[in-house]
């Protein structure tokens, strides 16, 4: 919700070439408490002015000489593309209501004005236009961690895999990474490694001790062993999950997972051969058919 003291501290620009009609706009809200009131008698300034003070509300009379306020909202909306038009007009002419409106208007007063009606549409206005920025604020904010979701799967799926869904023949441009429509694998090789009792080795050692733990062997293992390294779910914890054949026609899936296999224990053996702490692995490895996820178009594999 827009709380009264921001609608009150919205910037406000006053149009009009009458500079009584002015000087009668922005006494009328100053009065009423909206304390960031600007004008112009200068219609030609507005764009300028809106560029520089981003505005949240425009009090624009349409009758003006050399510029008009339609030309006005017409200029407006080549800075303000695929925005919000903060934009009252005032206007004597019943006629141009409806046409202003069809311009980009959001709203008009009639004259003469009404004080009581100057404020409730000043005011509503306000609180639209704020809506709409907390509301596009929140969009953009859904999208980047939406981006760094997409950033995060992609390093955690094996190379084969995220070329593959990069190059999907139906994936649409507007789509993400989780609408890519499912697949299935007549046979796959899946490789799965934790540290045993990891748990009672984590509860006696440093955050920056584990860590370093982890990274030690992770590195060690992923830059020796490159040739397999692109099959490899990175590091998740104490765990390192891979996966053989996976969108490739690999023969060998098993020797090549047995090979992986040993890489982690000679990655483990080499952090063992240089530390205090001796650690252990438990290994094992599967082959069978994965298959598609029912429903939603998603990139998931059921073992």
């Amino acid at each position: 919700m827009i709380s009264p003291s921001e609608i009150f501290h919205g910037k406000i620009l006053v149009v009009d070439d009458q500079e009584a009609n002015v000087s009668l706009l922005v006494r009328m809200l100053g009065a009423a408490g909206f304390d960031s009131v600007f004008s112009t008698m200068e219609p030609t300034q507005v764009c300028e002015l809106h560029l520089i003070n981003h505005y949240d509300l425009i009090l624009l009379d349409l009758q003006m000489p050399g510029m008009d306020g339609f030309q006005v909202m017409e200029n407006l909306k080549e800075i303000e593309k695929g925005s919000y038009l903060p934009v009252l007009v005032i206007t004597a002419n019943p006629e141009h209501k409806l046409r202003a409106l069809k311009a980009g208007a959001k709203d008009f007063l009639s004259k003469p004005l009404d004080l009581a009606e100057v404020l409730l549409r000043v005011h509503n206005m306000l609180e639209v236009r704020m809506l709409h920025q907390d509301t596009k604020r929140l969009y953009d904010r859904v999208v980047a961690e939406q981006k760094v979701s997409e950033r995060l799967l992609m390093n955690l799926l094996p190379n084969s895999i995220l070329q593959h869904l990069k190059g999907h023949p139906n994936v649409m441009p507007d789509e993400t990474l989780a609408d890519t429509i499912s697949e299935g694998f007549a046979e796959v090789t899946v490789l799965f490694a934790d540290i045993l009792a990891f748990t009672t080795f984590a509860e006696g050692a440093s955050a920056k001790v584990l860590g370093g733990v982890l990274n030690d062997i992770s590195t060690h293992f992923d830059t020796t062993y490159d040739p397999y390294a692109k099959e490899i779910i990175n590091t998740i914890g104490e765990a390192h999950l891979a996966s053989v054949g996976l969108s490739d026609s690999v023969a060998n899936r098993s020797i090549r997972a047995s090979r992986m296999a040993l890489g982690l224990v000679e990655a483990v053996q080499r952090f063992n051969s240089h530390s205090r702490y001796k650690l252990k692995l438990r290994i094992g490895f599967d082959t069978g058919e994965v298959s598609p996820a029912e429903g939603k178009r998603v990139f998931f594999r059921d073992l």
